[in-house]
């Protein structure tokens, strides 16, 4: 298990350029008072904006302001900002649970009440237009040396096939010896299978049936009631269970796993919710049956979503026991069997395979699940990918399905060593996963070495990269105070304004339906070079206007009345005044991102007849390629000046 610094600690180091040339680097310098109000002047000019966009903040009344650990886009044009206990215990201890929604539109907030801890939760767009959220936190980590009693997993047994047991938060388990263990969470055990068995005898005659029962099993996190050494164990034993009596003490049981004083990793749940953008709540449905602390949700060509990875109910990674979520029953059932370190970037591509590109955030071993390669979830077949460089940074880079998505191209940035290393690599690297034998191929470096990194598709294709920190988590105050676009055409880096707010661990970007994008987040250990003051989250949020919009927003271009439902031929038409200007249609897919994990974001571009006043779009039919769901249809004109969007279902 890769080490993790406690969580607890965390909270923000800006980072400090020091002094830079201001035109080399296009970034705020260290240069005194009067540099401060000659880069103010510079960054205000329009000719400036033209060329490098601008950074804005938002203005967020104080009881609206939140510990950003997830973000996304929901086709009402709101964000949902979920931080659940935000990274902090003393939420968690109260079972104060958070999550925000925002309206760009009006800048608006209000809050949500949140039934569970979805502090590292997993995310995916569903094809009606709700999100779907699972797992969370069941419990936060102790550290070597915090630990002061024992604690393990519990196998609870069920023989009684008749009735489930539920077991509640407290229930005590006492071993044969009378040490005593306390669980942490309730626990629902299943009833036991009872089956009919056929058996013969030696001349081949059936016996009488005979009945077997399999005692049903879940497991629990249990704590010693003494500190110290005594209550360690690494013997398996049957436990009785405190206050059950007659058939339910003879048939319900514990069999304990190893009990220690080690290090205790943070521990997930199994809850699952579906958010209703038009209610605007949480709707709870079956719970998953493993439970998981940073699991990767994504959705598959049919609708369903798979769930992959995480931490379980004990802290231990999760051994590739996936599972399915069917939206039309609102249940789950076993998914593929494959091990990934905890939130894996996996992209639906073509024929309805999962590319992953080695991208995680971070829980899991340096030497298991980290190659990149094709996963077919049908076949549960995988398809090594080489080419790589800096194969060993790929923990917390960023990468996506580069636009636009018909090209079948996956790029990776950044990235750093596994755990707490120091090590960040400036490596992006693209694979054309057309080709039948894929390898990656080198892009340009960034600017340096980057952890935590971004990465945002454009209306115009283009892909706005920001923010990260060089060193873990921005220690030393290495956070980065830039930004870049990349451009898929040219396979280049251009030079974008430099965001004000520095953000690493914990942040998010994503895309809003006027064409701009907004940051969330940042969650630095330290507040300074040298290590010594904690950090604290960062809660501002701040709005970055491209280019063409501070040329051009005033004469974007506009679509006008048109459908929210494609017609039979797959088409949809829209009023326009000017069609003549319109150059591209792309179809986006509104994102669901944490840990700079985005695996919703796409971006699809689209046929395109225009008439005397209309555009019609045509949309490709292949769901590997457009999964359904809830789109927006973005046009622009020949200088990549977005109109805002129009939201259109894809069934």
């Amino acid at each position: 298990m890769t080490y993790r610094p406690s969580k607890r600690t965390r909270k923000t180091a800006l980072g400090i350029a020091g002094i830079t040339v201001l035109a080399g680097l296009n970034a705020p310098a260290a240069l005194g008072f009067a540099g401060e109000r000659y880069h103010e002047y510079e960054i205000s000019r329009p000719a400036y904006r033209a060329r490098y966009g601008s950074w804005s903040g938002i203005d967020i009344p104080e009881r609206y302001r939140t510990n950003a650990i997830h973000a996304a886009l929901l086709h009402t044009g709101k964000v949902l900002i979920v931080a659940g206990s935000g990274n902090e215990q003393k939420k968690f201890d109260r079972g104060s649970f958070d999550t925000v929604l925002w309206d760009p539109r009006t800048n608006t907030f209000e809050k949500v009440p949140t039934p569970d801890d979805f502090f590292c939760s997993g995310h995916a767009q569903l094809p009606d237009g709700r999100l779907l959220v699972a797992g969370g936190t069941a419990r936060y980590e102790k550290l070597d040396g915090e630990v002061e009693r024992a604690g393990g997993g519990m196998r609870v047994k069920n023989e009684n096939p008749d009735k489930e047991v539920v077991l509640k938060k407290g229930t005590v388990f006492r071993s044969p010896a009378g040490v005593r263990y306390v669980s942490g969470a309730d626990v629902t055990v299943p009833r036991a299978r009872r089956d009919q068995v056929v058996t013969y005898d030696r001349a081949g005659v059936m016996r009488p049936w005979k009945t077997e029962v399999t005692a049903g099993e879940a497991r629990v996190f249990v704590e010693a009631e003494e500190k110290g050494p005594r209550s360690v164990t690494d013997r398996r034993a049957q436990y009785g269970i405190v206050g059950l009596r007659g058939e339910d003490a003879a048939n319900t049981y514990g069999l304990s796993e190893r009990i220690t004083l080690e290090k205790q990793d943070f521990q997930g749940i199994r809850a699952a919710y579906e958010f209703d953008p038009k209610a605007e709540k949480y709707i709870p449905v079956d719970p998953m049956e493993k439970a998981r602390w940073y699991p990767t949700l994504v959705g598959l060509d049919d609708g369903r979503v798979l769930a992959v990875s995480g931490l379980d109910d004990v802290g231990a990674v999760d051994p590739g026991d996936n599972e399915i979520y069917d939206p039309g029953t609102r249940k789950w059932s076993r998914g593929p069997q494959r091990y990934f370190p905890t939130y894996p970037a996996l992209f639906l591509t073509k024929g309805g395979k999962l590319f992953y590109p080695g991208s995680n955030a971070g829980y899991g071993p340096a030497d298991r699940g980290r190659e990149a390669g094709l996963w077919d979830p049908r076949t549960n077949t995988f398809q090594k990918v080489p080419g790589l460089r800096d194969a060993d940074e790929t923990e917390t880079s960023a990468s996506l399905l580069l636009p636009p998505a018909q090209d079948q191209k996956v790029m990776i940035l950044g990235g750093g060593g596994v755990g707490e290393s120091k090590r960040s690599t400036a490596r992006t690297a693209v694979v054309d996963l057309k080709k039948d034998s894929p390898v990656f191929q080198d892009g340009p470096d960034l600017p340096q070495g980057t952890r935590y990194l971004n990465s945002v598709i454009m209306p115009d294709d283009s892909v706005l990269t920001t923010n990260g920190s060089e060193d873990y988590r921005g220690r030393g105050a290495s956070n980065i105070l830039k930004a870049q676009f990349y451009d898929p055409r040219t396979n280049r880096f251009r030079e974008a304004a430099s965001p004000r707010v520095g953000r690493n661990y914990h942040s998010e970007a994503l895309l809003l339906p006027d064409g701009r994008v907004v940051t969330f987040g940042s969650d630095p250990l330290f507040d300074d070079r040298r290590n010594t003051k904690l950090g604290h989250f960062e809660q501002r949020m701040e709005v970055f206007t491209p280019p063409a919009l501070n040329r051009n927003g005033k004469n974007r271009p506009v679509l006008g009345r048109g459908p929210e439902e494609l017609d039979p031929d797959h088409r949809a038409t829209f009023a326009t005044d000017r069609p003549e200007r319109i150059a591209k249609a792309r179809l986006m897919r509104p994102s669901a991102v944490t840990h700079t994990t985005d695996v919703e974001q796409r971006s699809i571009e689209l046929g395109l007849t225009k008439t005397g006043n209309s555009v019609t779009v045509d949309v490709p039919r292949d769901p590997a390629l457009v999964p359904p769901g809830w789109y927006m249809l973005f046009v622009t004109d020949g200088q990549g000046t977005p109109s805002e969007a129009k939201w259109i279902q894809v069934r």
